[in-house]
């Protein structure tokens, strides 16, 4: 098993990913945990003693008996609940093992481990005190707004939510309640600018929460709060990179969380498990790698030489994205949609003071698909009394096709450097193959590239000049 220790860098990053909240939970001892995980053949339920850092598949088959997409484990060891759609509520006394699953009620949808034995709690609506055979109903007086999240303390009685307004999806609050959901008060307000899906999860101590969101100007942020949701401190951003969660949850440690990450890509040709361990609240993790099935996992990924700076501010982007075969890069230095350089590496001077929203697109080019990933940082440039001016030139699209997309030919325009007298026009499959070549000549201006003889797909094609951009075009056939 893979493990590395690294420090969450806390910058800006977004990406869209599906969130299945409560992918995992926290057992009764120190280092037990229980998630949710893709399997070779499908989906599987996963235990670990020793924090995850290696694994035992406790069931295999979740994806053709009973579809658990939910789980929550109880104070009793072994016992553990499953949630699975249409809103069935199910329980094992053997850890989960493959054939030990019981139904026990329906009308069930997000649960919460409890904090004592046989309790488990239904959203905020209802709990069990009896292994969810029956249900307590509770009133949630000064409940409002479409639900988020839940969580209840470990203090007793003491229990959260989180709402939106209807018709403001940018107001988030973080209602509480200190009598086990029969009233609810507003704890705290958060600022407007909600993207994602929450997580809200409670720490080991009586008063702590963690709580990931997903911000327009923040990106991925996990907060913490040691004193029932009052104030919140941002402890990561979750640069991991492109980190793609299925689940958080607090540990049997102070200072203790785990999060499920969880990469399945390219028609399940690639799958792979991260575990992320803490005991300083989140501001480092130990990664454990218990499963994986085919080739590394695909993600864009970036450094910059400075993420901030006096105007004007020359800035050298590497590339760090992960996964084989990335064949192309598309950056855009403004967060206007418009593609400012296709190189590898780049080097952009922002001449002007403001906030830029840098942004990186490669395509993995796994052999038969196309899967774009995408990467973000937050580049701030402070205003300057100096005349000065940039001294490196932004790198200038020089190529182009139209039509794009095409059938079955397409025109290919250009502009050689005034120094280049001829060079070719290169022709590359999403393999990164090199496919065919066009010779060009400086007094011409445009060439015709016939694809009569290859295949619908996306083929990249660029002067084969230093430091030029790669393009992309589209045959429809």
């Amino acid at each position: 098993m893979k493990k590395l220790i690294i420090l969450l860098i806390l910058i800006a990053i977004t990406s869209s990913m599906m969130f299945a909240d409560s992918g995992i939970t926290r057992g009764p001892d120190v280092g037990e945990i229980y998630f949710l995980g893709p399997t070779a053949t499908g989906e599987g339920l996963y235990r670990s003693t020793d924090f995850g850092e290696t694994v035992t598949c406790m069931d295999s088959t979740l994806n053709t008996n009973i579809d658990i997409g939910r789980i929550a484990a109880d104070l009793m060891p072994g016992v553990i609940y499953g949630f699975a759609m249409p809103e069935n509520l199910y329980i094992s006394y053997d850890y989960g093992q493959e054939g030990s699953w019981i139904f026990r009620s329906n009308n069930i949808s997000q649960i919460h481990s409890g904090r004592t034995e046989g309790y488990i709690y239904a959203n905020t609506s209802r709990h069990s005190e009896d292994y969810g055979i029956s249900f307590i109903n509770h009133t949630c007086n000064g409940y409002f707004g479409s639900y988020k999240a839940s969580e209840i303390d470990n203090e007793e009685n003491v229990g959260y939510v989180m709402v939106y307004e209807y018709g403001n999806t940018d107001s988030l609050w973080l209602l509480i309640s200190n009598d086990d959901f029969e009233n609810f008060e507003i704890q705290y307000v958060f600022d407007t600018g909600y993207l994602g899906v929450n997580s809200l999860r409670r720490g080991f101590e009586n008063g702590e929460l963690y709580l990931y969101r997903y911000h327009s100007q923040h990106g991925r942020t996990l907060l913490y709060s040691n004193d029932y949701g009052e104030t919140w401190d941002v402890k990561n951003t979750l640069n991991c990179p492109n980190i793609s969660l299925c689940g958080i949850v607090g540990g049997r440690q102070p200072g203790e969380i785990f999060i499920n990450v969880e990469y399945i890509q390219y028609m399940s040709t690639i799958k792979h498990t991260y575990i992320y361990h803490s005991v300083d609240y989140g501001e480092t993790f130990t990664v454990y790698h218990p499963f994986s099935y085919g080739p590394e996992p695909y993600y864009a990924n970036f450094e910059a030489s400075s993420l901030s700076g006096t105007a004007p501010l020359p800035v050298q982007f590497t590339d760090t994205s992960s996964g084989e075969d990335v064949c192309y890069w598309e950056w855009d230095f403004n967060h206007d949609e418009i593609i400012d350089s296709y190189e590898q590496n780049p080097v952009f001077c922002f001449a002007d003071s403001g906030t830029y929203r840098v942004s990186l697109c490669i395509n993995g080019g796994y052999p038969g698909f196309i899967d774009e990933k995408y990467a973000e940082r937050i580049v701030q440039v402070n205003s300057s009394n100096a005349n000065s001016e940039c001294k490196i030139e932004n790198v200038k699209c020089k190529i182009q096709n139209y039509p794009n997309p095409f059938n079955p030919s397409t025109v290919i325009s250009y502009k050689l450097p005034v120094d280049i007298e001829s060079a070719n026009i290169e022709l590359y499959n999403l393999r990164g193959q090199l496919i065919d070549k066009i010779p060009i000549v400086s007094n011409q201006s445009e060439t015709i590239w016939e694809a009569n003889r290859f295949p619908s797909g996306i083929y990249l094609y660029k002067l084969d000049i230093k430091n030029l951009p790669i393009k992309k075009m589209i045959l429809l056939k």
